[in-house]
């Protein structure tokens, strides 16, 4: 993949993150363990080689206890700053992608909602109209390759009530027999190297980009390191979920269980 450039902006941002974790005596690892995030996005950040949100910037401030400074210098330099033009976000990737690998471990993927169920999650009516013009990328010529796992306690957790999570049990069942779909379901366990959902998109070329999903919103890498240890719980929880065919019978007793 080609090296990412960094604008003025993000770089001006990412040395001021840099100096005042420094001047705190904190390294990269205790802050990211502080953050709940990977190392190497507060390497990406300081490096300026993405553009983070503000809420991240004020999450900054409170575990290195910097008042408002970061998010200051956040409004300063990023507020209007883009990302680099060599940087991949995970929505583009996705719509062009090959392939997609998804784990969810709360919700069905966002690919896969329908729209009663995607409307209880969303906070706006815009929010709704950008998962559902996302969706179409499955009706696309040729469709990129969808495999999902999802753990068993999603078609537990009611979202919006009975008759919506029955519509979604069937759509999830009606997507299990596409021909560029395979839907497994994970019994729940333990499984190494897994603490929340996540996506990988594979491009046809060969180029991967992992989104890990995060209550504050995602975060991106194309971190080599990020992507093989997420690769390979991904093949850890599909070597360990039910088949396809057990996955469909496990389907419809959760619709059958939501049925009013």
């Amino acid at each position: 993949m080609a090296a990412r450039k960094t604008s003025p902006a993000l770089k001006a941002f990412g040395s001021e993150v840099t100096r005042l974790r420094e001047d705190a005596a904190v390294i990269r690892t205790e802050l990211a363990k502080r953050m709940a995030v990977s190392r190497s996005y507060i390497s990406q950040v300081e490096t300026g080689h993405t553009r983070c949100r503000r809420d991240f910037a004020q999450r900054l401030d409170q575990a290195l206890s910097t008042g408002n400074t970061i998010t200051d210098l956040w409004d300063e330099f990023l507020q209007s700053a883009t990302y680099p033009k060599t940087f991949a976000d995970y929505p583009r990737a996705e719509a062009s992608a090959s392939l997609l690998r998804m784990y969810g471990e709360t919700f069905v993927v966002g690919l896969l909602q329908t729209e009663e169920y995607a409307r209880v999650l969303l906070q706006s009516q815009l929010a709704l109209e950008g998962r559902l013009k996302r969706q179409q990328i499955l009706k696309r010529n040729p469709p990129p390759r969808l495999i999902v796992v999802l753990a068993e306690v999603v078609l537990a957790r009611d979202v919006g009530g009975p008759e919506v999570m029955h519509g979604q049990c069937r759509h999830l069942l009606e997507a299990s027999h596409w021909e560029n779909v395979a839907l497994q379901i994970a019994p729940t366990a333990y499984y190494r190297g897994v603490s929340g959902a996540f996506s990988i998109a594979t491009q046809p070329t060969g180029e991967e980009l992992l989104n890990q999903e995060m209550s504050t919103g995602g975060i991106t890498s194309s971190e080599p390191g990020d992507i093989l240890h997420c690769v390979s719980a991904f093949a850890d929880l599909q070597a360990r979920s039910l088949s396809v065919n057990n996955s469909r019978d496990f389907i419809r007793k959760a619709m059958d269980r939501w049925t009013m």
